[in-house]
């Protein structure tokens, strides 16, 4: 309850002062005492009555509104969406027939896909958006980012996005960009589509010659073929296929590759080994006993199963990698912990320390996503979290936080050793709700951490935007805290887990992957396993690999703070490790077969891994050459950067060249035609827009949905559409009541039975009219 004007309350005790002057001061009459004060009080009661009605008396109750629902309908209408039915007009005329309105805002055209701009602009606080779209984001910000916006004003997004009924099938070439003369490499030609089956005829051509031809019916179908090159320069792999279907803008690819002269290489070791031909196959390879005076002509230098005493001038090879060069160590029964090297010169370059490997204990803190989001998921969650522990060492301290909107301490860090039971009874015991906001999450373990170096891995589903907890990631791991992300959920969104993990110098596991941070953190690792384990795909080195042999030795190592443990023995030896050194690259591979050789390593599919890594430290192949050295495919209306080394800065038509470091020079060029272009002799492709490469949903669809807490439709279900907008535009809302009427109406009453009274007194001659009352 209430009054609109308090102040004029203030003409109550006013009135009431004049009121009881005018009845009782120099009174004069018949009107007895008791007569004057009966007069007096329903007088005031009047008095009080008007007052309070001028003062604009209300009340305030809760109701269930009605609201007033409608929808923003955002239709796509880019040329990804050809290949799906028109439903525009039947979905809108279903909603309106509910007596819902409808907003029709088109999305998109020809080759342009805003669809994330087109949300974030229709976004209203409350809001109902219906996104008729296959998703496929070709400009402006992502789905996901919209999602944020959409999120903050607790606006729905809801989807209707039709399976595609017409015929459609693009066409794409993968594989390396630049590779060695005279080696055989892998590509492959893949036609995907969608609709239904239709004949088609793929034919691929490296310059300008037919190496593959195949006709199908299905997509997606890959063809693999390998192709070596002999002649250095800008070669093209065109793919091109023949069927009938929507478009035809997307039925030719174009790829370039950059051929170079074989990497030299310089293989040092005192023994005979296999890995010796293997390499010699790939790379221009010479074989020394010990570093040499000039390793100028060397993009790299491998040292197999050799003594430390038996390299030569360290400080040379120091020297070599610090200035760019790459380093390759292999182990074996005479390296590392049994050939001298721990306090070497030799050993200082490498990202792995000898002698028997310590166990590595650390500070951890287990921040458990507790949020709504994650509430249909959280026996997953719970059980996640759970295996995390299970595959942490007694030795580490740890401590648990749960968040949602905002973090809360559930556990300090204390040594695992004596807590374990504990802390496993108090996973099992939380409890989901509440918004949720990973940022707090990371924050939270970092806060937990205090001032202590230590691991925060965070178990949650995603479902926010990584930007502000990828920003608190980074801060952290300035000072000495990685951020490992777990996904466990329904429906986890592994693009926010890894961002996240990225920028905190972390890695990113599914929920089934938790084994190996056992590896990590000293754990039981995965139990009686003998295969090699990949610790960390987002490396160029582990990428893509497959590794089935099982090495009978390991070196006895630990890998060093800051570098990158990418491959583990199955109870968890340190077997690959990279890092940086100066401007150098280096490798260690401690895994080797008893007789110290490489054994299953050398045999597909392992043997990609010493290929990768090999690469790995030979980094950029044409880091000594001059002229244009890079330069990458693009499509149509995108830009694509070219390098250029040399002591004069290039011109060429349609590339202006900035320097951008001692003999480096960079410039941009956006192709407006498909085909291949030259910059300065080298060639490179400018394919189909990006809009005829994908068609369907996009996945990114369904994290869409989750986030906003929308719906996906069916073009059939206009109807259910409306009652979900008429379901969200109800809510509890105040309503205010004016009682100005109802005071009035009481006065009025009042003064109408006292005047009456008095005059019903007279007549019955039970009193006089001049008693002397106003």
């Amino acid at each position: 309850m209430g009054v609109e004007r308090p102040l004029l309350l203030l003409a109550f005790p006013i009135a009431a002062v004049a009121l009881w002057a005018l009845v009782f001061r120099d009174a004069d009459g018949t009107a007895s005492e008791r007569s004057r004060r009966w007069f007096l009080l329903a007088r005031v009661v009047v008095v009080a009555l008007l007052v309070l009605s001028a003062a604009g008396p209300y009340t305030v109750q809760s109701q269930v509104t009605a609201g007033d629902p409608s929808v923003t309908l955002l239709v796509d209408e880019s040329d990804s969406t050809a290949v799906t039915p028109n439903v525009a007009d039947r979905i809108t005329e279903s909603i309106e027939s509910e007596g819902v309105s409808v907003r029709r805002v088109p999305v998109g055209t020809n080759d342009s896909s805003p669809v994330g701009e087109a949300v974030a602009a229709n976004v209203q606080a409350d809001g109902n958006l219906v996104l008729l779209s296959d998703g496929r984001v070709t400009s402006g910000q992502s789905l996901q980012e919209a999602a944020t916006l959409a999120r903050s004003v607790n606006a729905t997004v809801s989807v209707v996005s039709p399976e595609p009924q017409f015929a459609e099938r693009y066409v794409s070439v993968a594989g390396p960009e630049k590779v060695s003369l005279g080696v055989e490499n892998a590509f492959a030609a893949r036609v995907d589509g969608v609709g239904p089956n239709t004949s088609a005829t793929l034919t691929v051509r490296v310059d300008g010659e037919r190496v593959l031809e195949r006709s199908f019916e299905d997509a997606p179908t890959t063809a693999q073929f390998n192709h070596t090159f002999e002649s250095t320069g800008s070669h093209t792999i065109t793919a091109e296929i023949e069927t009938t279907d929507r478009f035809e803008e997307n039925d030719v690819f174009g790829k370039t590759v950059r051929v170079v002269e074989q990497p030299k290489i310089l293989y040092l070791s005192p023994g005979e080994y296999p890995f010796r031909d293997y390499l010699g196959d790939l790379y221009d390879v010479e074989t020394a006993d010990e570093v040499p005076e000039d390793l100028s002509p060397y993009y790299a230098v491998v040292v197999q199963d050799a003594p430390a005493g038996s390299v030569g001038n360290v400080d040379r090879l120091q020297r070599f990698v610090i200035d760019g060069g790459g380093l390759f160590v292999v182990g074996g029964p005479n390296s590392f912990e049994s050939g001298g090297y721990e306090g070497s010169n030799l050993a200082s370059m490498l990202p792995v320390t000898t002698g028997e490997g310590q166990a590595r204990a650390t500070n951890i803190v287990l921040a458990v996503d507790v949020s709504g989001s994650a509430r249909e998921g959280m026996a997953i969650q719970k059980s996640a979290a759970l295996s995390v522990l299970d595959q942490l060492g007694d030795e580490n301290e740890v401590g648990i936080v749960g968040f949602n909107y905002q973090a809360y301490r559930v556990a300090d860090v204390e040594p695992l050793s004596d807590n374990r039971a504990q802390l496993e009874d108090t996973i099992r015991r939380l409890r989901a709700g509440g918004a949720t906001d990973i940022a707090a999450g990371v924050r939270g373990g970092g806060d937990l951490l205090g001032d202590r170096p230590g691991t925060i891995i965070l178990v949650s589903d995603g479902h926010d935007s990584p930007d502000e907890a990828a920003g608190v990631a980074a801060q952290l791991s300035d000072r000495g805290v990685r951020v490992v992300t777990v996904g466990a959920g329904e429906r986890v969104n592994e693009r926010t887990l890894q961002t996240i993990a990225g920028a905190g110098s972390g890695s990113y596991f599914r929920a089934t992957e938790t084994t190996r941070l056992g590896i990590l953190f000293g754990g039981s690792g995965a139990a009686g396993a003998s295969e090699l384990v990949v610790l960390d795909r987002r490396s160029f080195v582990t990428s893509g690999v497959t590794l089935t042999s099982s090495p009978g030795a390991f070196n006895d190592v630990s890998v060093r703070q800051g570098a990158d443990f990418l491959v583990a023995g199955g109870n968890g030896q340190p077997a690959l490790a990279t890092w940086r050194y100066g401007l150098g690259r280096v490798a260690t591979l401690t895994a080797h077969g008893e007789d110290g050789t490489l054994d299953g390593l050398l045999r597909e599919p392992d043997s990609l891994l010493l290929t990768r890594t090999t690469n790995y430290a030979v980094g950029d192949p044409e880091r000594k050459a001059t002229g244009v050295t890079g330069i990458s495919d693009t499509r149509v209306g995108e830009s694509t950067a070219v390098t250029y080394r040399g002591t004069e800065r290039p011109e060429a038509a349609g590339a202006s060249f900035q320097r951008v470091g001692e003999e480096t020079f960079r410039a941009t060029v956006t192709p407006e035609e498909t085909g291949y272009h030259d910059v300065l002799g080298a060639t490179y492709a400018a394919n189909y827009p990006r809009e005829y490469a994908a068609f369907g949903p996009d996945p990114a669809l369904d994290t869409l949905v989750a986030d906003t807490g929308g719906r996906e439709f069916t073009a059939a279900q206009g109807a259910e559409i409306a009652r979900f907008a008429s379901q969200r535009a109800r809510g509890v809302e105040p309503v205010k009541t004016d009682w100005t009427w109802l005071f009035l109406l009481a006065g009025l009453l009042v003064f109408t039975a006292e005047v009456s009274y008095r005059r019903l007194q007279v007549r019955r001659r039970t009193t006089t009219s001049d008693g002397g009352l106003p």
